[in-house]
């Protein structure tokens, strides 16, 4: 079993830059695809971008081009490099961990362990 413990976030103005990180303790992390999520107020918990074991990526539309998500498999550690953002972006952020580490999913039932959360506020 895998534990998740995210670092980042915060508060910054509308075109600033941030980067989420998600370090894993337990388990082999390479047996894991990791992807990251976000919820805001209100609404269900989305899709923002996945990575297979191999560093194969895949993006929400919304966020193509501004986020990108990386790995280091002998850090146990995945990133998300925010850039451009947008009041919109304002959320919950999760990164989380898929036993299936070949395929990428959306869906966050999809996954099997989550970390913590992570506010992320863009003012305009």
């Amino acid at each position: 079993q895998v534990q998740l413990v995210q670092s980042g976030g915060g508060l910054v103005q509308a075109g600033a830059s941030l980067r989420l990180t998600c370090a894993a303790f337990g388990g082999t992390f390479s047996t894991y695809a990791m992807g990251w999520f976000r919820q805001a107020p209100g609404k269900e918990r989305d899709f923002v971008a996945g990575v297979t074991w191999t560093g194969v990526t895949s993006y929400a539309d919304s966020v193509k081009g501004r986020f990108t998500i990386s790995r280091d498999n002998a850090k146990n550690t995945v990133y998300l490099q925010m850039n451009s953002l947008k009041p919109e972006d304002t959320a919950v952020y999760y990164c989380a961990a898929k036993e299936d580490r070949w395929s990428i999913r959306r869906g966050p039932q999809s996954y099997n362990y989550w970390g913590q959360g992570t506010q992320v506020t863009v003012s305009s």
